[in-house]
């Protein structure tokens, strides 16, 4: 008589199946993990702007000018954050009007971040009676691509900020 061993585990195929599945599973969770973190460093992003421009009302009330940009990290425009002793738009730090400097969630140097600049009245065809004017805007968001919808945008008569930026705004002093 012969006995026939009845095998009791899994074959090397059904192995490599399940593993391959669980595979699968993992890269679909992680990958929608990943855009809804990019969604909520954007909402951040935009929380933080709003608190700004908050802040840059209340220098406004203060001194009758919105502050100067004091840095010089891009081009003249004040982006903070490139080390602990350069605080974005420090003038609002110093008086209290923020409670901490604003950087960008996932802010590296290639990708800049937020950006803050003061003109003079009259710059890029803007009208003088308006008197001096600031620029805010965040570099790159990670969520979309070019333009969000939700852009105020910014321009003057001989300048459009927008395509610098992913999300812009401005105001005049008067």
């Amino acid at each position: 008589m012969i006995n026939k061993l009845k095998n009791k585990g899994f074959t090397l195929i059904e192995l490599l199946v399940v593993v391959a599945i669980i595979g699968l599973l993992a890269s679909v969770v992680l990958t929608s993990l990943n855009s809804a973190r990019a969604k909520a460093r954007d909402a951040r992003r935009f929380s933080d702007v709003r608190q700004i421009q908050i802040s840059l009302e209340l220098y406004y009330d203060k001194y009758g000018a919105y502050p100067g940009n004091n840095d010089n990290d891009y081009g003249g425009w004040d982006t903070g954050c490139f080390g602990a002793n350069d605080p974005f738009i420090s003038p609002l730090l110093a008086e209290g009007f923020i409670p901490q400097t604003s950087c960008d969630p996932f802010f590296n140097i290639q990708i800049g971040g937020y950006s803050y600049y003061r003109y003079v009245a009259g710059v890029a065809g803007c009208d003088t009676a308006r008197g001096a004017f600031y620029v805010l805007g965040i570099r790159n968001l990670e969520s979309t691509s070019g333009t969000h919808p939700s852009s105020p945008g910014w321009s003057c008569p001989s300048q459009n900020w927008q395509p610098q930026f992913e999300w812009v705004t401005g105001k005049f002093e008067n």
